[in-house]
């Protein structure tokens, strides 16, 4: 990823970087399916929001977030960032029922004509915190799963929306 200085681990060797460092460089990626939130640290991330008074978060680390699961994100309602609990899973407010398979992610090129995810992207965009993410290789199961995190281990975020 460009100016990332980042880790990747494999098998406990890290040999996952001489894998997966080439396809890193100079490309954009899909969101991963799991991800890492061992530490909620909003100052490193530069945010100072409030938990919002009604929600109740646990701050135990989190070594495999996965879509379903409730996940803290940082969105601006108002005029100041509020960190909030969301489950990871988008439902367009238009939808009548619940989808049967809610989208997970979205292609950044195609984001803002689409339908399912243009109302959310011109006025609810959040930030989810993360400190690492997997990315699995190989052609058939089982695949080899790689724990991606900066070197210095400081949390970044990942670009969402929110309905």
């Amino acid at each position: 990823m460009p100016g990332w200085n980042y880790q990747i681990s494999g098998n406990g060797r890290n040999q996952g970087a001489d894998v997966l460092a080439p396809m890193w460089h100079d490309t954009i990626r899909p969101m991963c399916g799991r991800y890492t939130l061992r530490r909620l640290d909003l100052h490193a991330l530069g945010l100072h929001a409030e938990p919002s008074i009604f929600e109740e978060f646990d701050e135990r680390p989190r070594f495999n977030v996965a879509p379903a699961q409730r996940l803290p994100i940082v969105r601006t309602t108002g005029h100041h960032p509020e960190l909030v609990l969301a489950v990871w899973g988008f439902i367009p407010s238009w939808a009548k029922d619940k989808p049967k398979a809610q989208p997970i992610n979205a292609r950044a090129e195609s984001i803002a004509a689409s339908g399912m995810f243009r109302q959310a992207f011109a006025k609810r965009r959040c930030l989810v915190p993360a400190d690492g993410f997997y990315e699995w290789q190989g052609a058939k199961p089982p695949k080899q799963p790689y724990f991606i995190h900066k070197r210095d281990d400081t949390p970044f975020a990942f670009a969402d929306l929110w309905e």
